[in-house]
């Protein structure tokens, strides 16, 4: 901790991956500042780098890499996230850092700086950290509250690399969650994006479940919308009806993202997902019967070592079947430790033919949904700048509209047109605003 006759280091902080991971970061920040260091928007101005790390895919634990090994070596270098606890081996072999920890360390970070201005080499790695949802936070947006409700997950999937450095379900209460809701508001966010790696599992280590802490803030006062986060369809089963029921409130954006991963039951199963293909094809047509106008997005892994070529049809013919809003398409790489690592790879030729058709039915069916968007009028929340003259807005489906404007607008209700559409985004033109 620095004191007040010291003057205070600079430290520049940059975020990689998730939702998750960019609310550990405002803690991060949040926690330095109130120990007396100066949080610094560019690297220049610093002397000590922060990076706060992701490595779910080999591609992003590449670009993570590259970066690292590029800081100038008169910087001091402290490594956080999930790349410590994920590939510590390669980490150690080609960057040249000063201190790590895993991910979510709260004030631990603070510890770790300090040893690290003093000339000492430090390593603090845990996977079961859970820091106070009422620790000082640097917030990245003034519309936007990402809250965790829990780390860790339930999981044993054997594609995942990430549960080795999230580890196990860990909950907040749901008064603690709650009262950091109400905090948030009186704060002036007016969206609560509820994170962690499966929110479906939320509350299974402390005798409660998602729908209950769903309910409790469905009941908080004031002006504010509420995004769920990822959401394992295993989990998703039992509470399904009640879930459902929820998006009823106007609270909620109807949006929900279940991470499919595979349209084939024997893959299903070599992935350990713990569900079948009939089950996501009941979900969907269970919540598109119940609630009109809904977004599903999903993710998607081709290549996985037992994907037969009647196996990656069947995930097409999922895909056509459920025709979600978005589709998030990854290439299988065996990931540090787990079970699918030690599999034969596909060839490459085969793996990259089905990347360049599952992108191209993935683009064809998000460009078909968005279009069923266009005409349509209603109100939005501005919760994004895109560019120095446009925004965008989200309105109840959770669907991005850009709208050109000069105005300042973040964090304003408004009324738009949908004016045209894209695969990954609609345009519209403003008609009314607070």
């Amino acid at each position: 901790m620095v004191s007040e006759q010291e003057n205070p280091a600079k430290i520049y902080i940059r975020n990689y991956g998730c939702a998750a991971n960019i609310a550990d970061g405002e803690t991060i920040s949040g926690c330095l500042s109130k120990s007396g260091y100066q949080i610094v928007p560019n690297e220049e101005e610093a002397s000590i780098l922060i990076y706060n790390t992701c490595a779910v895919k080999t591609q992003t634990e590449n670009k993570v890499i590259s970066a690292l090994k590029n800081v100038p070596k008169h910087k001091r270098l402290i490594i956080t996230g999930c790349l410590p606890l994920i590939n510590l081996k390669r980490l150690s072999k080609e960057v040249q850092w000063h201190g790590l920890t895993g991910p979510s360390p709260g004030r631990i970070v603070v510890n770790v700086v300090d040893s690290v201005i003093k000339g000492e080499k430090s390593t603090l790695l845990y996977n079961d950290q859970k820091p106070s949802l009422t620790l000082p936070h640097g917030d990245s947006s003034r519309v936007v509250k990402i809250m965790p409700v829990c780390y860790g997950c339930l999981g044993t999937c054997t594609y995942c690399c990430v549960r080795f450095a999230r580890g196990h379900l860990r909950s907040y209460t749901i008064e603690e969650i709650v009262d950091s809701v109400k905090d948030a508001i009186k704060s002036g966010f007016r969206e609560i994006w509820l994170t962690a790696q499966d929110l479906a599992c939320y509350g299974r280590d402390i005798d409660t479940d998602l729908v209950e802490l769903l309910l409790n803030i469905d009941e908080i006062d004031g002006e504010f919308l509420v995004r769920l986060g990822m959401m394992n369809p295993a989990n998703v089963m039992p509470i399904l009806p009640e879930l459902t029921n929820i998006f009823r409130s106007r609270r909620f954006f109807r949006f929900l993202h279940l991470p499919v991963q595979s349209g084939d039951d024997t893959v299903l199963k070599d992935m350990n997902r713990q569900y079948t293909s009939k089950a996501i094809r009941e979900i969907v047509a269970d919540i598109k019967e119940r609630i009109s106008q809904f977004t599903l997005a999903t993710d998607f892994i081709y290549g996985f070592p037992t994907e037969t070529d009647a196996a990656f049809k069947n995930s097409l013919s999922l895909l056509r079947n459920v025709k979600p809003d978005v589709i998030n398409v990854s290439r299988f790489f065996p990931r540090p430790g787990t079970t699918a690592s030690e599999l034969a790879q596909l060839p490459l030729s085969v793996i990259n033919d089905r990347g360049r058709t599952l992108s191209r039915l993935s683009v064809e069916i998000s460009t078909g949904r968005n279009m069923e968007w266009v005409g349509w009028n209603g109100e939005v929340i501005v919760d994004e700048r895109r560019q120095s003259n446009s925004l965008i807005a989200r309105n109840f489906a959770y669907k991005p509209i850009v709208i050109k404007t000069n105005e300042d607008l973040l964090g304003k209700m408004a009324v738009v047109r949908v004016t045209g559409h894209h695969s990954s985004y609609l345009n519209g033109v403003l008609a009314h605003f607070e």
